[in-house]
């Protein structure tokens, strides 16, 4: 069992970040869309285009994504169903979803979206966005992937 890492790409900054790591380790990675990002020229990256629809790249992924595989994504829903399955799940800022943390993410997200469709000019702390993506981001994002890889690499 080789560990593989799956990146729900759109709007993913980190994509060389993630392959350059994995061609330190000889991994495979699968960087996964609905269209509009050019193939990757490394020969140990595998671009796959999904039909358009909700969900259809999360369910993908979660379709094979399993223990020991690392999967880079924003979304808290298809960190939650990776989890299930044994894989770990990062976000593109090196925040790590656990088993321990992924409950309270997905309450809050649907707690959110409660609130903003009850009040669609919300504004501040509650409307989606945040900060800007940051050169410390990408660092702490490179450093647990590393660990992530190796942590699987040990089990």
């Amino acid at each position: 069992m080789s560990t593989k890492i799956y990146i729900d790409a759109d709007a993913c900054p980190v994509k060389d970040e993630a392959v350059q790591v994995a061609r330190r380790h000889g991994l495979s990675v699968f960087i996964v869309s609905n269209g509009g990002i050019r193939p990757h020229q490394d020969p140990l990256v595998e671009t796959v285009i999904v039909p358009d629809g909700p969900d259809v790249a999360d369910k993908w992924i979660a379709d094979r994504a399993s223990v020991g595989d690392v999967v880079v994504t924003a979304d808290i829903p298809l960190a939650a169903r990776v989890i299930a399955n044994g894989a770990a799940a990062l976000r593109h800022n090196g925040d790590v979803f656990n088993a321990e943390n992924i409950g309270s993410q997905l309450a809050t997200r649907d707690l959110m979206a409660d609130l903003r469709a009850a009040d669609p000019l919300m504004t501040g702390a509650g409307k989606q966005g945040g900060r800007a993506f940051a050169k410390h981001d990408r660092s702490r994002f490179l450093e647990r992937l590393e660990a992530l890889i190796r942590k699987a690499n040990r089990s």
